[in-house]
């Protein structure tokens, strides 16, 4: 198996439901490429046994007698049984069932499970009746129902009456931390006598996130540029022909709109309403419903603001953020030159000089922080307190307080942290300056203590140390050598 990084926690967590001895139940869900396959076949590691049976991507040509005859034809090749014709999911099942071995710990794996139900819509019921009859009267089996399709495991699986009760684990992965991303440098690193600059793996970063599929494709010999412009600006790349392809995957007939949503979310995050406008369209219903459906795909985040005094969500206030990295910069850079890049015609460009480059990188940099957020709060001291909220802060401006906006606030029982995030070439004083005011438009209590911090990359000014106004400053180096 190829290298595998990170995801300590979910496999310590699969490994109970091996422990318990007893037939389980888990959904794994996802972005696309985040490595929901290769999780569950890691965690097939432990056990005897381990099949794995996936449906066929979405065309209009495709039905239910296609991926029933693609079922058949996996069973016959996981089990060497002879190729049964099926005509049914519950027949599928039943001969699944049949052939499991009598002995040992076995792993079933349905994946890409939305697929799979093309074309019967009482599918999940089949599935249902399945685990109910058979699956589940066979001890030490985990049957995991895996899918980027998340809206349809919500639906109906996690959502539905039929399986109440009866999923004993959700695993959501979404991207990995920054130091399990420093893990595709490390082994290369090893090797050379200076380390890759922490420049250049914030500017992959910045384009492929924290997706181990996409720095699977990034060679550490080569700089930031070399990566980024075989990736993304070269007409074989990845990355290049990446963006149509998943959006046609998981959403097949909604893509286009689902493209046009994400694309009115590239410059910063937005309310419904203002989505809405942006599309001429009316808020609520089948926006929502859209809205919803890429946020369990793993694209966009709900960011709600918080009243600083109670850690309680404030009313109205939620924002929708593009947490995908990769997407907004192949909207923001690629898309734009597609004709181009295609003819092979596209001439290379320093990335500092692409329209808009600092406000991008920004945006992009306070998406690696959220995904650490749990490291972030280790080395701010907090990782065995309490935290009562986290997120993104950001105030309206009304007749008695002034706007205010914070990259992070956490609430602990008794302090509150203001977060900056600063990504800049150099980084002056003035940062001082605009996290004090930050700090002064808050309406709270005057007996919450205020504690600061500055997650940033760059040069910092001696005189930002020697002012000790920050009480934490976090370099982004540290959050990649991270180690609990």
């Amino acid at each position: 198996m190829k290298a595998f990084y990170g995801r300590d926690d979910e496999l310590a967590d699969f490994r109970q439901l091996v422990d318990s001895k007893r037939a389980s139940l888990a959904t794994c869900q996802g972005r696309r490429r985040i490595g929901k396959s290769t999780f569950i076949r890691r965690c097939g590691e432990t056990m005897d046994h381990t099949y794995a049976f996936s449906g066929l991507p979405p065309r209009p040509e495709i039905g239910k007698r296609d991926q029933l005859r693609h079922f058949g034809e996996a069973l016959a090749r996981e089990f060497g049984a002879p190729e049964l014709p099926l005509d049914s999911w519950p027949k599928a099942f039943h001969f699944l069932a049949t052939l499991l071995p009598p002995k040992g710990s076995v792993l079933l794996l349905l994946d890409e499970i939305s697929w799979m139900s093309i074309g019967d819509p009482d599918f999940a019921g089949h599935l249902k009746d399945a685990w109910d009859l058979r699956f589940a009267q066979r001890g030490r089996l985990v049957l995991v129902l895996c899918g980027s399709v998340s809206s349809w495991i919500e639906k109906n699986i996690l959502n539905s009456t039929g399986f109440v009760g009866r999923v004993s684990w959700k695993f959501d992965l979404g991207p990995l931390p920054l130091q399990h991303c420093n893990a595709f440098w490390n082994e290369h690193e090893k090797r050379r006598v200076r380390r890759t600059p922490a420049r250049d793996k914030l500017c992959v970063l910045a384009v492929t996130g924290g997706v181990p599929r996409y720095l699977e494709e990034m060679d550490p010999r080569q700089s930031a540029e070399q990566n980024i412009e075989r990736l993304c600006f070269h007409r074989g790349g990845l990355l290049f022909n990446e963006f149509d392809q998943i959006f046609h995957d998981i959403f097949t007939r909604k893509a286009e709109t689902y493209r046009a949503i994400v694309r009115t979310l590239v410059g910063g995050p937005r309310t419904v309403s203002q989505i809405g406008k942006a599309l001429g369209r009316i808020s609520g219903g089948s926006l929502s419903e859209a809205l919803n459906d890429l946020d369990g795909a793993g694209f966009i985040s709900e960011d709600r603001s918080f009243n600083p005094d109670t850690a309680k969500d404030l009313a109205r206030t939620l924002r929708y953020r593009l947490s995908d990295n990769y997407l907004r910069f192949y909207l923001k850079y690629v898309e734009p030159k597609k004709a181009v890049i295609e003819k092979g015609l596209y001439q290379r460009v320093p990335l500092e000089s692409l329209e808009a480059w600092d406000t991008i990188m920004g945006l992009q940099f306070e998406n690696l922080v959220h995904n650490s957020r749990a490291e972030l709060m280790s080395i701010l001291g907090l990782g065995n307190v309490i935290v009562k909220n986290i997120g993104p802060y950001f105030q309206n401006q009304t007749q008695r307080r002034q706007a205010c906006q914070i990259d992070l606030l956490i609430r602990t029982a008794s302090s509150l942290y203001v977060v900056e995030n600063k990504l800049r070439k150099n980084i002056d004083r003035k940062v001082i300056d605009e996290v004090r005011e930050k700090v002064k438009r808050l309406k709270i209590s005057r007996e919450l203590p205020v504690r600061t911090a500055l997650v940033y990359q760059g040069k910092l000014d001696p005189e930002i140390s020697r002012a000790d106004f920050f009480d934490h400053l976090v370099n982004f180096e540290q959050l990649l050598d991270f180690k609990k």
